[in-house]
């Protein structure tokens, strides 16, 4: 039997057996033989046959959507992980994942940015830089250093693809720009959809010929770290090792930090 039929079969009992009846809704009464829900009232709470429900719960072999799994986890009241975990379990994607996410820099990490001493910042779901500290407005010179208006971010690839020093800032800017692409593509590939992500990448397309063309190969990376080199205007050649992490609680948020090379 798969595991993870198995596992989602079991998680499903679990969550059904931990809730009070009269917290969905029904009543307890003093004939009930089953530990919190029925099978039968969760396939009622979730619209869906209780045959087939109770055919996931002993993990048959039954394909069960994106949308009867949503249907689900809005009848059990799953918390977001628990959320993610079923959708995980049942290898399906889940279609709100990335809905109600505020693209917001949490203060504490922003608390964090101020102590780091090498340059650090917070990248957003559209690679929008959040935050930053003074280390990172001092390299990013004419893009972080300026005031920006209210609601608006510098973005990493608006500054790539259409600041006029980009071409020059950056050392080998045209495998650099390669590379940004496919990583932002791996970044967002289940946001294609979004209407931020669209409007983004139509505007990148329009304004740089170069971003059209990478974007077109398709190509997909992860996004790595590595050495990183930029000509700065008054202080020359400065070479890093980039490192990005990802928050937890905020996967959708990159912390890049940029350590000096020897």
């Amino acid at each position: 039997m798969d595991s993870r039929r198995q596992e989602l079969a079991e998680f499903l009992q679990a969550m059904r057996q931990r809730g009070s009846p009269e917290a969905f809704g029904f009543p307890s009464g003093v004939r009930r033989r089953t530990q919190g829900l029925r099978r039968e009232e969760v396939a009622q709470l979730a619209g869906i046959s209780a045959t087939w429900y109770t055919w996931i719960e002993q993990a048959r072999e039954v394909n069960v959507s994106a949308e009867a799994l949503d249907r689900l986890a809005n009848a059990l009241k799953l918390s977001k992980s628990e959320r993610s975990y079923l959708f995980d379990m049942a290898d399906r994607r889940d279609p709100h994942a990335h809905q109600n996410q505020v693209d917001t820099a949490p203060e504490t990490l922003v608390t964090m940015l101020k102590h780091i001493q090498i340059p650090a910042y917070i990248m957003g779901r559209t690679w929008d830089m959040l935050a930053w500290n003074t280390a990172a407005s001092d390299l990013f010179s004419g893009l972080l250093d300026i005031e920006w208006p209210a609601g608006e971010h510098p973005n990493l690839l608006r500054f790539v693809f259409a600041h006029p020093a980009a071409k020059q800032f950056v050392v080998n800017w045209d495998m650099r720009a390669r590379r940004l692409v496919a990583e932002f593509r791996a970044d967002s590939r289940t946001r294609l959809e979004e209407p931020e992500i669209k409007k983004l990448i139509d505007e990148l397309s329009n304004a740089s010929a170069e971003f059209a063309a990478f974007w077109k190969q398709h190509d997909v990376l992860e996004r790595q770290g590595g050495q990183r080199a930029f000509q700065h205007p008054t202080q020359g050649l400065i070479q890093y090792q980039q490192v990005t992490l990802r928050p937890v609680e905020q996967e959708h948020l990159k912390l890049v930090l940029l350590q000096p090379a020897d």
